[in-house]
């Protein structure tokens, strides 16, 4: 029983962790893009914006697997 719950618990760290991770590899790279786009074309603020948040939802599914991991799991 003790490992079940050490192996529920890993299953929603890396659930999360993961894609963390990911969003946050994915940022970086359009972090620095966006900075020379910005450099070139004030005008594309907006559109950098909306692409720096959209690897975000994984962080959020991510966090939405993990409780739904820990809650339904007993």
């Amino acid at each position: 029983m003790e490992m079940q719950k050490v192996l529920i618990a890993f299953a929603a760290a890396l659930s999360i962790g993961l894609p963390a991770f990911a969003t946050a590899w994915a940022q970086s790279k359009i972090g620095a893009a966006g900075a020379g786009a910005l450099a070139e074309k004030p005008e594309l603020s907006g559109t950098i914006i909306i692409l720096l948040a959209i690897p975000e939802t994984m962080v959020i599914l991510g966090f939405v697997i993990a409780t739904m991991i820990l809650l339904t799991v007993k």
